[in-house]
This record gives C-alpha cells, structure tokens and sequence, in this order.
C-alpha cells in the first residue's frame, strides 16, 4: 500500500501558515522591558534633556518596582518612590473614584443633573430638554468648554489660584451650549473640575477633605494630598520648563478635581494595586466600576469609563490618565487581563507618555530623541466668534488656560512641548516647541496641546489616539 506523500506545495502553505499562527501568538503576547532597559530608557530622558528627573513604577502581578534616573533639582530631596509630584490631571481619576463611591452608598445617582447639587441660583445650561448628568461630566460628553472664558489669572505662573467659586457660577449660568449633551468627546477640565465641585458640596466638605477621607486614606495614600504635609513639602521636587528652569507649583482652588493632587510613586502603586484588584477591600468593587466603557473618544480604539480612558490599540484594553501642570508631566495606567501596572512621573514639561505605555508593552514605540531643527511657523487669525473651539484636538492638559479674541497660534516641529518664557499680554504662557520664536514678544498664546504624543512630536507616535485625551 502506497504512503500518501504530501505536495511540496501543501507542505510550503502548511509551514507558511504555521509561520502567521506562530507570528501572530507572538505579537499576542505581552513583552515589556528589563529591568536594566528600563533604566537605560530613564537614563537616555536624562541624557538628552528631557527631564531632569524621572521616577518610574511599575506593578506585575503584586511585585513592585521603582526605578529612578536625574535629580529632584532641590538639595537634600532624592529621587526614590516617595518624591513628592504634582500629577496634575491624574487627579481626574480620583474624582471619578469619588463619585463611584458615593454612587455605592447611595448618595448620588450617575443620571442626577449636576444642577441639583449646586445652588438654586446658579443656571446650568441645557440643550434640546436635556440637562448635563454627573455622568456626562465623568465622561467628558457634556458639552462643556475645555474652560471657562472668564480664566483670567493675575499670575500666570498660577494660573489657577485666583479662579472663585463665583466665578465659575458666573460662567455656568451665562454659557450656551454649542452642541447636544452627550453628543461628542470633548476634554473638558471645567466639567471635571464642576464634577469634584458638586459632589463636595454634596458632602458638606471640601474636595480634599473628601477625597482623603473616602479615598486616599482608605488605601493607606498618606502622601496624596492637596496641601503639603511638612513631611511631603520635605520631598517635594520642583518643576521644571524644558529649558532646565524652576517654575512655580500650581494652586487650583475651585476646580481641584480636575487637576490639584500631588503624589508619589508609591502612592499611586497603592491606588493601581486597588484598581487592578476588584476583589480587594476596601473599595476595590468600587473602583472597578470607573474602568467599564461607557462612551466613544475617537471610533472604536479609545473609548472612556468614569474619567479614566481605554485604549485597544495594543489588541487588549489599557486604561490610563495623564497629567500635567507649569512644570510637571505624569502618566499612570494598566493591563487588567495581566496585572500589570505603570506608573511615570517627570518633574520637567515633556511628555512621558510613550514610557508609560511601553512599559506596559514593549510594542509600544518609545518617542524617538528630538530634534535639533526647529520648525517654527506663526500664524494669527481672528477668533471673534469661535469661543474655545480650536482647529487640532486637543488633549486634557490643564495648561492652556486662556483664549483672546485676537490670538497668536504657535506651532512647532517634533520637539517636546515647554513652558514658555513668555509672561507678557493676557495670553496663555505656553506654545509647544522648544524654544519661544524672538520676535514674538506679546498678544495671546495659542498652544495646541503642551503635551501633545501627535505622530511626529513627543510622547505616542504609534497611536494617533492618544493625542485626542488626557493631560
């Protein structure tokens, strides 16, 4: 009895289609960095002056890292797992954990108005009958600007700290919504900072005294806080500009939610470890609730939970927030399906996105180092009637603070995003770029995002998603 002997074309396909199954349960897999190609990651950020100190963090399967590279800039403050950052819009997260546990006990609804927890004088703007819910806020769908109009700080080096409750009363009750609630992404630090406004008010409390007592000291985060502690004012690193230069820390009083913690590495470790944990006490099954999907960002690759974002791009979800302030960038996110998380804090105004996610998986590209051509075009054009709507999306950065009717757009190559030098005019005192153009001296500054991981420029060239969020 003849053997069946198979063609040498089958065995070619067969061999060819064990190659892609093979190919494809690779890319499948979750790689991420060693341990020494972390540190030569953090290292080359320092190198190549794009931070003067780095903490990075990482959590796989409850065994925690830290890894450091740079200085704090301040004598006597290492750099370890306790330096003390502002994180900025990370704190976001926080405030959607706040409304996640009032939701549990019972004490607001996702779908209440926010109207009702704000004094009877103050008029919320509505569209087409329907009224902005707390959850349209957690989600960034409620119409909302990015800020309010009426931002105009006396410092600029704080831009935030002199912005009253009555202020932002003023403007509510003044503004017309542009679009239907719910009806499209659209950062908003006013609506989240609404959101952590309201549910203090709810509480009888303040933001900070709320958020610590059913969130940070639940989870043993002593050193998350809105008011430095001495011990914490003891570790604080200052921020940066991208030149190198100190800049001043950041006060934001009415909108705390949407950006006024500072934190550690460790810190944030304990918060991850609780998120990635839904059985775990205290609040894990809380926290677990702001991770589930509710809304699209941008088609079917991003999507957002309560505040934090979701992003399928690496073929599973990674839920993640950034931030950043005058002188600070940070990320925090994780891997659920494997128990991985990251966290990355930079004390100078250049995005480390693009680490936060390779850390996470290493087919995520790292930001490739900048360069030393800068592009620099400057165009100006009358905004009389555009409001805060802006041409390039913008992401949820807390530092574009103010719009003129008559502005300035800077815009700039791939380098990294900085604080500029320039203090004069109403205008805003950020452009992205590397360094300020000398013959623009004055008028209002137009910055697309400081920290904007567009293709091309710093943080995550691999997925133009990622620019559209967070900051």
């Amino acid at each position: 009895m003849l053997a069946m002997t198979p063609s040498k074309r089958f065995i070619l396909l067969a061999v060819a289609a064990q190659t892609i199954v093979a190919t494809a349960q690779l890319r499948a897999q979750v790689v991420v960095p060693t341990d020494s190609a972390i540190r030569a990651i953090l290292q080359g950020r320092v190198d190549t002056k794009r931070t003067v100190g780095i903490v990075a963090a990482t959590l796989d399967h409850g065994r925690q890292a830290i890894y450091t590279a740079g200085s704090s800039g301040a004598p006597g403050v290492a750099l370890d797992g306790n330096t003390v950052y502002e994180i900025g819009s990370i704190t976001k997260v926080f405030t959607a954990s706040l409304l996640a546990e009032m939701v549990a006990r019972g004490e607001v609804r996702l779908d209440d108005p926010v109207a009702t927890y704000l004094p009877n004088s103050v008029r919320v703007p509505s569209r087409n009958g329907k009224r902005i819910t707390l959850l349209d806020l957690a989600t960034q769908t409620s119409g909302l600007p990015r800020l309010p109009t009426n931002l105009t700080p006396a410092d600029n080096n704080n831009p935030y700290a002199d912005y009253t409750v009555q202020q932002l009363y003023s403007f509510l009750s003044g503004y017309e919504l542009t679009r239907d609630i719910g009806a499209k992404y659209e950062y908003s630090n006013l609506g989240v900072g609404l959101l952590g406004h309201a549910l203090a008010l709810r509480a009888g409390k303040s933001y900070e005294d709320l958020v610590t007592e059913r969130i940070l000291r639940p989870l043993g985060m002593n050193d998350t806080r809105i008011v430095l502690s001495p011990s914490m004012k003891s570790r604080l690193t200052p921020g940066h500009s991208v030149s190198g230069g100190v800049v001043a820390n950041w006060d934001l009083p009415t909108l705390a939610g949407a950006g006024a913690l500072r934190s550690t590495a460790n810190d944030l470790l304990r918060f991850l470890s609780a998120n990635l944990d839904s059985t775990s006490a205290p609040l894990g099954r809380v926290l677990a609730t702001t991770h589930f999907a509710r809304r699209d960002v941008d088609g079917v690759r991003m999507r957002i939970g309560l505040n934090w974002h979701i992003l399928t791009a690496l073929g599973r979800p990674i839920v993640w927030h950034n931030g950043g302030t005058g002188g600070y960038r940070t990320f925090t996110g994780f891997d659920e399906a494997n128990k991985r998380g990251v966290v990355v804090l930079s004390n100078q105004v250049v995005s480390p996105d693009d680490i936060g996610f390779h850390l996470l998986d290493q087919h995520a590209p790292l930001a490739p180092p900048p360069s030393t051509k800068v592009r620099t075009e400057v165009t100006r054009r009358t905004r009389a009637s555009r409001g805060l709507r802006r041409r390039v999306p913008a992401r949820s950065d807390l530092r574009h603070y103010h719009h003129t009717r008559r502005g300035i757009s800077v815009r700039t190559g791939h380098r990294p995003a900085k604080v500029s030098d320039i203090r004069r005019g109403s205008g805003s005192i950020l452009l992205q770029g590397s360094r300020r153009p000398d013959h623009v001296r004055k008028g209002s500054v137009r910055q697309s995002d400081a920290s904007d991981p567009s293709p091309g420029r710093n943080g995550c060239p691999w997925s133009e998603e990622v620019m559209r969020v967070s900051g």
